[in-house]
């Protein structure tokens, strides 16, 4: 039940409290007169959840000139009325995501305003599109600066100094001092398909990331390839809009079924995980790999309550072909006869394959360049990720691109290696957006320390009058010549 003007009060309540924490800071970054101005200190290129939270922690660091880029329009930022098909989150309610240390900008926060305290009691998790709704009015009600329908196409250095960042249609390119890449699970590569795919047309085949018309597939044999939560999610839409049988293509033997992560899941981790030698993160990390994050329990009930869903263990599809009537896909058991298949099998990060990173790519030192893993620890995919800075920063593979690359952030999934999950999901969005706008604001300042210290000198506002004492309670020594206010 929705409670009245509810919303309107925690808006008052939300003002209070960043009145009480004096946010945002005043603006303070130096605007130098004597050099060419960028249009923007800032670019945050995404404005889903991740680019959301960095804007806000810069605004509220005093980083002003700031802007946020996403090619999407307005209220469809981010995955979650797109292409993420589960109908919660799979993250705990509790989880404070983008809230920034602010009380009344938690999800709990606005949810209870609405609905009041029992639903939120009786909450289990957080539905999608609540999730979405609460995104909007974190960017409404801190007026953050997004410009949607935006999509960037290029990303260069400039002579001077600056970051030209050139967007679709543009008439000329955006330029800033730092640029905040916050483009999400894919946010520097592409979807991750296995080599089968290149045997069929695409009109018999999607990745779990497409728009796919479910519609369509009333009455059709669908195969889903994988096991993980998304696999369950599309194979339930699937099931749900009318498939005459989904079959889920698994090659494991067994499904997962421990979280491992949620064993270590705690504040000290959020924290300190960035401070962890390369090889117990290498180890961490790498562990995700022999014990892959399950599906939720609820996700994969929402697939077996329908009794044309049927799942093939130990059978990943290792050749297609097409036919008169669709698809045949072959496993090492036998072969199924399919009307469309659904990839999902995530992401892999690739930054030679997005457009926009294509000058910065040949540049940025991954984890292959700068770490070698114990015997039997290889992996291709943990080894293909960017070898971050402690501020999220690039790092170059060679010393005189390390300047430049500083300036560029990589807030997207992919720092998962070199940060840890924060930026995977909403229990560490707080740090990882506080982390990165210290990181940029500390960039600036150390830039900016000649006009700070200019300012220092420059300062002539006394805090004394003249008038706090009377001539006569001065008492002259013979040291001292003269008695000044």
């Amino acid at each position: 039940m929705a409670h009245g003007n509810g919303l309107a009060r925690l808006e008052e309540r939300l003002k209070r409290e960043m009145e009480d924490l004096n946010l945002p800071a005043r603006p303070w970054v130096c605007r130098k007169s004597n050099e060419t101005r960028p249009d923007y200190d800032v670019i945050v290129i995404g404005g889903g959840m991740l680019g959301l939270s960095a804007t806000a922690a810069l605004l509220f660091q005093g980083v002003t000139s700031v802007i946020c880029l996403d090619r999407a329009e307005q209220g469809r930022e981010g995955p979650w009325l797109n292409y993420a098909r589960m109908r919660t989150l799979r993250t705990p309610k509790t989880a404070v995501g983008p809230a920034l240390g602010v009380p009344a900008l938690t999800f709990r926060a606005w949810f209870s305003a609405q609905y009041g305290t029992d639903a939120w009691n009786e909450l289990d998790k957080i539905p999608t599109p609540l999730w979405m709704a609460y995104l909007c009015w974190y960017r409404k009600v801190l007026a953050l600066p997004v410009r949607n329908q935006t999509n960037v196409t290029d990303i260069a250095f400039c002579d001077n100094g600056l970051i030209a960042v050139s967007t679709m249609g543009g008439a000329a390119p955006l330029t800033a001092r730092r640029v905040v890449i916050a483009t999400g699970i894919d946010g520097l590569g592409q979807p991750a398909l296995p080599p089968v795919a290149g045997k069929i047309s695409r009109r018999f085949y999607a990745h779990s990331s497409d728009m796919v018309n479910f519609e369509a597939l009333q009455g059709k044999r669908v195969g889903v390839v994988g096991a993980g939560a998304s696999a369950m999610d599309n194979a339930a839409t699937a099931l749900e809009a009318g498939a005459s049988r989904v079959d889920l293509f698994v090659r494991r033997a067994h499904l997962p079924d421990i979280d491992k992560f949620s064993g270590i899941s705690h504040e000290g981790l959020i924290v300190g995980y960035v401070t962890l030698p390369d090889e117990i993160k290498w180890k961490i990390m790498r562990s995700g790999y022999d014990f892959p994050v399950p599906a939720p329990r609820e996700s994969v009930l929402r697939v077996f309550r329908h009794a044309n869903a049927h799942m093939r263990l130990g059978s990943p599809i290792v050749d297609a072909r097409e036919n008169a009537d669709g698809l045949t896909v072959s496993t090492p058991h036998d072969e199924v006869e399919l009307d469309y298949l659904i990839f999902a099998t995530g992401f892999a990060c690739a930054l030679d394959k997005r457009p926009e990173l294509h000058r910065i790519a040949p540049l940025v030192r991954l984890w292959r360049d700068s770490f070698t893993p114990a015997t039997g620890e290889d992996c291709a995919g943990l080894a293909a990720l960017p070898d971050l800075a402690d501020d999220f920063s690039f790092r170059a593979k060679n010393p005189e691109h390390a300047a430049e690359l500083s300036r560029v952030y990589a807030f997207s999934f992919d720092a998962t290696l070199s940060h840890g999950k924060l930026t995977s999901g909403a229990p560490g969005l707080t740090e990882a957006a506080q982390r990165l706008a210290r990181g940029i604001v500390s960039s600036l300042l150390r830039e900016d320390a000649k006009f700070v210290l200019q300012q220092f000198h420059d300062y002539s506002r006394s805090e004394l009058l003249g008038n706090e004492w009377s001539p006569e309670q001065v008492v002259t020594t013979a040291n001292t010549k003269e008695a000044t206010p």
